[in-house]
């Protein structure tokens, strides 16, 4: 498909998230918010320091949630992929997906044909998500055709695997770059657009969030197909995530507000939600 011509003004994107962000909840739209929150929460460690040992008492902490109370879990955790097995193996009883990141995370700076090795032993692991980064460096130089066909690659090598593409909006800085980034990734097969690797600042914000959240409005509208959001990096507070759901909730509607379309990258957020719920 061939998307519309995307106006681009700040004013006009600030402007609608003020009045989305300025929604009055009431007291049971709020507590199925929190809920829902919690629920599409990707709790993820990405630290050179991580080992066998952390990673451990990282599955430990996202299976008490559910331990604590009934029917509330994480939607995964999000590790490095040599622990991707270790990980499958900790929460193989539970509802929890196992998510990683690929293609020369964070920065994108690989031959292809590595970035292609390093997804399939992801996905012979067991990982149930592939997080991929776009070549920012690619796409900034104006190569549109090349960055679609490699999300079109990866997405093949990914097998049963989910694909979520991080556009690392914070390096893309326009709106206009946000836009084609979101469409490239879409056309290329990507289940989920996700804004940031959360290693570089700005990470996830919600001008990039309102502009993917319109690109896949738009391509749900053309084709029925559906694709996923994934804000992340920076997402510390309750607050923050509450209005990335409202702008999900506003744009995209009530069957988008799930972990099926609906995720968010924290490593802080997770106990915070829980606390409310």
């Amino acid at each position: 498909m061939k998307f519309s011509a995307y106006k681009t003004e700040d004013s006009e994107i600030n402007n609608r998230i003020q009045t989305i962000s300025n929604q009055a909840l009431t007291v049971q739209e709020l507590t199925k918010a929190w809920r829902t929150i919690f629920s599409c929460i990707d709790l993820t460690t990405l630290e050179a320091t991580d080992h066998a040992g952390r990673i451990q008492q990282f599955c430990e902490m996202a299976l008490r949630y559910p331990q604590q109370k009934q029917d509330v879990s994480v939607a995964a955790v999000c590790i490095y992929s040599p622990f991707v097995a270790q990980a499958k193996k900790l929460l193989e009883n539970s509802a929890i997906k196992v998510a990683t990141v690929a293609c020369g995370f964070p920065s994108g700076q690989m031959p292809f044909d590595l970035k292609l090795a390093e997804v399939r032993y992801a996905a012979s692991e067991g990982a149930d998500e592939i997080d991929m980064v776009i070549s920012r460096g690619t796409f900034l130089s104006g190569a549109y055709s090349q960055v679609q066909a490699e999300v079109k690659a990866v997405k093949e090598a990914c097998g049963k695997a989910h694909l979520k593409v991080i556009l690392e909006t914070g390096e893309l800085k326009t709106i206009a770059n946000i836009r084609k980034a979101s469409e490239l990734a879409i056309l290329g097969g990507a289940d989920f657009i996700k804004t940031s690797t959360g290693k570089i600042s700005p990470a996830a914000t919600p001008e990039a969030a309102l502009v993917m959240v319109d690109t896949i409005k738009e391509y749900y509208e053309a084709t029925g197909i559906k694709i996923g959001l994934k804000p992340a990096g920076g997402i510390a507070e309750p607050e923050t995530a509450l209005l990335y759901y409202k702008l999900v909730k506003e744009v995209l509607g009530e069957g988008w507000l799930n972990n099926q379309y609906f995720r968010i990258g924290a490593s802080r957020l997770a106990d915070k939600v829980f606390g409310m719920l």
